[in-house]
């Protein structure tokens, strides 16, 4: 049984509050950055991540399991985001704030940070996508989600997911050579 689920239906049911935190603790960081590739700032989709799981402890939505758990509460935060960008369109701002970690090996550190300077322009091409093809490309590559499941949080057919991530795919490759980096695959 997904984890999740047991504990938003003992927080729904029975009012137990540590459900709501379990949820909170394992779902949070990757909402907030699923909602980040939506709304463009890290301190907004925070904000909407907060709300999302506000929604959850006041409003109590009933989760039918119709998906995965981390499916439901994703979709919910997407409702959030789009409702908050319909009222505040135009406003955007992004902030990449993560360093390597620091280890004594040498070669580790190099290596850290290579990878975080590819991240790193990975994220700034992909910033430079349209809308959809940055989320099918956060949920798929960075959260892990199924096509079935990402077509479910973005609201569209799995053929029609199929076919915008092949783009979005081809269009993020066009991108990162046009800035130069050295794409290989595996």
């Amino acid at each position: 049984m997904d984890n999740g689920a047991s504990s938003y239906r003992r927080f729904r049911d029975n009012g137990d509050v540590q459900g709501l935190d379990e949820i909170i603790i394992e779902y949070s960081d990757g909402l907030i950055l699923y909602l980040t590739s939506i709304v463009g700032s890290i301190q907004t989709a925070e904000e909407l991540a907060e709300d999302t799981f506000v929604l959850l402890g006041t409003k109590k939505p009933k989760y039918k399991e119709k998906s995965s758990f981390k499916t439901w509460l994703y979709a919910i935060g997407r409702n959030i985001a789009i409702d908050h960008l319909r009222k505040y369109a135009k406003k955007s701002c992004f902030s990449i704030e993560e360093t390597p970690e620091m280890t004594d090996d040498k070669a580790e550190i190099e290596e850290a940070y290579i990878k975080k300077e590819q991240q790193i322009k990975i994220h700034k091409a992909m910033r430079k996508l349209p809308q959809n093809y940055q989320q099918v490309l956060w949920l798929i590559y960075f959260e892990g989600f199924s096509n079935k499941e990402a077509a479910r949080i973005m609201k569209k057919s799995l053929r029609s997911l199929e076919s915008i991530l092949y783009r979005a795919r081809k269009s993020l490759r066009s991108q990162l050579e046009t800035e130069g980096f050295e794409y290989v695959e595996t």
